[in-house]
């Protein structure tokens, strides 16, 4: 294998950043530096450089994932609380008591359903549009 030219002085790394990361995410990180032919320090430090140099870019997809972790736990703790009115409803049915609330739970029950399939499909449509 031949060996890269050094760097002039001006332009040789002498910053060693650090972060930690946690067995996958390193895994993760590993692959990719192999599969690029590149060490890990190099991968990291061209994969930051490409990211700071496109910050609008780069904070534009933070913020999607942000966002979508935000929606994500959002609608689990929805669908935690209908899943307590669903079991709270079949009790009283089951009890041979009335349910009055039962229409409402199932009303829930959809806008729930449809926030989940409005959001995967603009999250399907912004993935898209940006691939």
């Amino acid at each position: 294998m031949q060996q890269r030219e050094r760097l002039r002085d001006e332009h040789k790394r002498v910053r060693q950043p650090s972060c930690r990361m946690n067995d996958d995410e390193y895994q993760l990180l590993a692959r990719a530096a192999s599969a690029c032919r590149m060490s890990v320090a190099s991968f990291l430090a061209h994969a930051a450089l490409k990211a700071a140099r496109d910050l609008d870019r780069t904070a534009a997809e933070i913020a999607t994932e942000r966002e979508v972790l935000n929606e994500l736990f959002a609608l689990r703790r929805h669908l935690g609380h209908i899943g307590n009115n669903v079991n709270q409803v079949a009790k009283a049915l089951n009890s041979g008591a009335d349910a009055p609330n039962t229409m409402a739970v199932l009303d829930a029950v959809t806008r729930a359903a449809r926030r989940v399939d409005v959001f995967t499909r603009h999250y399907l449509e912004t993935e898209t549009t940006a691939a």
